[in-house]
């Protein structure tokens, strides 16, 4: 058994608005510049829908991911080392420009210049890339709230699979299917294709957190990254000729704070956690005959925390004291393995992803509550999830690779939830059969009520701070090794727009000066060294001394 530490995040579907507040501040943070204008490293799909890149789920065309050769060895889809050797200068398996899209400004000089005359003047959109005047016919959001309709549900992978399968089941019912939101980030898998398919070595995966970063310095611009990676989650910067991609905010992380998504989530539906696992059996897990057995596969790499020769095994391999303690807190080991409510995106990639999901329930409860039946009841609940206007195929096919008993298990756990607590929300006496029917207690249910539905800041949130051997060199990290370096680029551009120049470092006072702001309810001190503040982090709260001049008493004068 060799243990290691991944800081995993779970997200519950049935939190999110759609209110996309986590992608424009992760754009803002992330990738504000010039050359990756088209890149979000967080985005926020309908569903169905084709996603982002256009149709990305669409392996026969994009090869992303792995499969299992003749030998039943595992092996990347788009090819060896050899394959990609005679493509290594002509990379076809790449979304174009138009899957993505094509970035624009508009032409506002025409408003502020144009001379008085009878036309209105008009600010048409022009190419970011070319300069041109250009039509706008594709966008990251462009199918936003669209799910299930005509126009764009035939064009959903996911919706085309099953519908060769069952057949009419799925056109009846996407003609009346409800939606849900799906926000996506990169994965931060356990067996990444994106890192075995690089040619450089420039993507790697960090061995003290799993957070996968790219090595500007080391980056070639190859791209193959971009086909491994099977959720389409690696960008190509066109100014700097660099691979970019999702860092989990490592910075902030290690510092103990969440990722940006996180801490600007409206819902407040994602957790952030520490879990621990077997390194030794990832590839035998990847490596399973059957795509629906991978859900169990990776379940079983990953180790409980609590058991006592884990924690020692942790403890020989290096893993800090806290960062064990961490797991034993961590909400993502209680919602993947306690209480098994959160299952992969796309297990069947064999990529091991780290970012899990709780399927979505509520509009179940809306659809009874039309009927005139009681939503909340366990009976209904249980009966209407046999019979959802959205297949629960088609969550199976996201999240279980096809396999609808995981689903049907979670569904049904959620359920009885919302049913045990009402109950106990009515003042009615506890009803511990609802509990025992779902393979939980009832103490266990009101655990997953408070994790699920209730649950502060430092609940939803545990994340161990690196080691304080390297604090001081992690204060001045922004400078130096960072995934996304501007130092002697091409393009000159910085992380804060076209003419910002280098990145400027960011205390770790500041840091914590931020958690402390975010996970209490007063203002965070903000006087002496500690407390020093960044403009580009500070939201308002307090009165920091130097910011603002010296108010003086009128004296009458």
């Amino acid at each position: 058994m060799r243990v290691m530490a991944q800081i995993a995040m779970v997200m519950n579907l049935d939190k999110c608005i759609g209110c996309h507040t986590c992608s424009v501040t992760c754009k803002q943070a992330w990738t504000n510049r010039g050359g990756v204008e088209y890149a979000w490293f967080n985005n926020v799909e309908t569903r169905p829908g084709q996603g982002y890149p256009r149709r990305y789920e669409d392996q026969e065309r994009w090869a992303g991911g792995w499969t299992l050769n003749r030998r039943g060895k595992l092996t990347l889809r788009a090819g060896g080392r050899w394959r990609k050797l005679s493509r290594i200068f002509s990379n076809p398996q790449l979304p174009g420009i138009g899957d993505y899209y094509e970035p624009w400004t508009y032409d506002y000089r025409n408003l502020t210049d144009a001379p008085l005359g009878d036309d209105i003047p008009v600010a048409r959109p022009r190419s970011l890339i070319s300069g041109k005047p250009m039509e706008i016919t594709w966008s990251a959001n462009w199918d936003d709230n669209l799910g299930g309709m005509p126009q764009h549900g035939d064009d959903d992978p996911i919706a085309a699979k099953l519908r060769a399968e069952i057949g009419d089941k799925v056109t009846y019912e996407f003609e009346q299917a409800f939606m849900f939101y799906l926000p996506r980030i990169c994965e931060h898998c356990l067996n990444p294709a994106c890192v075995a398919s690089c040619p450089s070595g420039a993507m790697y995966k960090r061995a003290e957190d799993g957070i996968v970063l790219v090595d500007q310095d080391q980056c070639r611009g190859w791209r193959m990254c971009v086909t491994g990676c099977p959720y389409k989650k690696v960008y190509f910067n066109h100014k700097t000729g660099k691979a970019e991609k999702c860092t989990m905010c490592y910075p902030r992380v290690e510092v103990g704070l969440p990722t940006v998504c996180s801490e600007t989530c409206v819902g407040r539906l994602r957790y952030l956690g520490v879990m621990l696992y077997d390194a030794d059996k990832v590839t035998e897990a990847a490596s399973v005959p059957n795509d629906r057995d991978l859900y169990a596969a990776q379940m079983g790499v990953f180790l409980d925390p609590h058991d006592p020769a884990v924690a020692a095994e942790a403890e020989r391999a290096g893993i800090p004291f806290d960062w064990i303690e961490a797991a034993k807190k961590s909400p993502v080991y209680d919602l993947i393995a306690k209480y098994q409510v959160a299952l992969p995106l796309h297990p069947e990639y064999r990529t091991m992803p780290m970012v899990w999901y709780i399927p979505p329930l509520s509009p179940v409860v809306d659809a009874l509550a039309d009927t005139g039946h009681d939503g909340e009841d366990a009976d209904n609940l249980f009966g209407a999830i046999e019979s959802l206007r959205i297949p629960v195929e088609y969550l199976a096919e996201l999240f279980t690779a096809g396999d609808t008993v995981p689903v049907d298990s979670v569904l049904r756990r959620l359920a009885a939830m919302r049913s045990y607590m009402r109950r106990i929300n009515l003042g009615e006496e506890k009803d511990e059969s609802i509990a025992r029917t779902v393979g939980l207690s009832g103490a266990e249910m009101e655990a997953m009520y408070r994790l699920l539905a209730i649950a502060k800041y430092q609940d939803r949130y545990v994340i161990p701070t690196a080691a304080v051997a390297d604090a001081r060199r992690l204060e001045e990290a922004a400078t130096s090794g960072c995934s996304v370096d501007f130092d002697e680029m091409p393009g000159g551009s910085g992380p804060f727009g076209e003419t910002s120049g280098r990145s400027v470092p960011v205390a770790v006072e500041n840091f914590h000066a931020l958690r402390e702001r975010g996970a209490s309810d007063a203002p965070a001190d903000t006087s002496g060294l500690r407390g020093r503040v960044n403009l580009l982090n500070w939201d308002g709260n307090g009165r920091p001394d130097g910011l603002f001049p010296t108010q003086t008493k009128d004296d009458g004068r």
